[in-house]
């Protein structure tokens, strides 16, 4: 792993803080544009059967020449791949996909409530931890209901729980229940899906900086102890999103931009309205 700071799992394990996501990038553009993060020292890599580009993610793995061990890797469990058989074999077919023994970290990516098999998925995702096919695991999208009732009924608190946010969508209420759980909080669409670039509090603090907006925000994730995975297709702002080790905000930055939470922040689903 590189220098950057590193987010400990209550397994133990180590796992960057600042990723490289890659939704919405084509199977046939992954290999190439991961090839570029991980260039630019991106090391960790966070994809999805759903995204439909594991094997240009794991192409872009095998061509970069790093150690295994020197990349962390993510996928995710799709919704109807949920049951206890169809996630381990889900599971094994993201790993011949990506060309790999094992991940680095496996979530469920969504709670699907409806669905009634994320219990039973859970168990499955244990089960693969326990086989050593993940190393680690967790879930993405869970609120504190789903939270509590994987960790009540297999005893093992998820890892990892990814969810959307950003300042405009804080989830305060999150963070403080997996700081009490010992869960990392991990941020998609960590910039807002572009609605924050005309917010004069980000303007004013970018230029106080000599920075961009979004690096301006990726900073504040990074400060406030969040896993972050932002996304671009362009090399420029892949390299722009890496490079935010060498500034910091402000005590009265971070409170400014504290306040740019919005009641209609949310700019993805509810997790209890996924079912499909």
């Amino acid at each position: 792993m590189t220098d950057e700071p590193m987010l400990t799992l209550n397994d133990g394990r180590a796992m960057p803080q600042l990723g490289f996501g890659v939704w919405r990038v084509s199977e046939t553009d992954a290999a190439a544009v991961v090839g570029t993060a991980l260039a630019d020292g991106y090391r960790l890599l966070d994809t999805a059967a759903a995204y439909g580009n594991e094997e240009g993610v794991g192409a872009a793995l095998a061509a970069s020449g790093l150690p295994r061990d020197a990349v962390f890797v993510t996928t995710k469990l799709w919704n109807g791949d949920q049951g206890y058989d169809s996630a381990m074999r889900a599971c094994e077919a993201s790993l011949r996909r990506l060309g790999l023994d094992a991940v680095d970290l496996y979530l469920i990516h969504w709670p699907c409530p409806a669905k009634g098999l994320y219990v039973e998925t859970w168990k499955a995702l244990v089960r693969l931890r326990e086989e050593g096919r993940v190393r680690s695991i967790g879930v993405s999208n869970f609120t504190p209901e789903t939270l509590e009732r994987i960790a009540d009924a297999t005893g093992v608190v998820p890892s990892v729980n990814q969810i959307e946010l950003h300042p405009r969508f804080q989830q305060r209420a999150m963070r403080a229940l997996h700081q009490r759980l010992g869960i990392v909080t991990q941020s998609w669409s960590p910039l807002g899906r572009g609605h924050l670039d005309a917010s004069p509090v980000l303007a004013e603090i970018a230029a106080a900086h000599g920075r961009s907006w979004a690096q301006v925000v990726i900073r504040w994730h990074l400060q406030s102890g969040l896993g972050v995975i932002p996304k671009s297709a362009t090399p420029a702002r892949i390299a722009a999103n890496r490079d935010v080790f060498d500034f910091a905000l402000s005590d009265a930055e971070m409170a400014a931009i504290g306040e740019l939470q919005d009641p209609g922040g949310r700019g993805g689903s509810h997790p209890d309205d996924v079912n499909g």
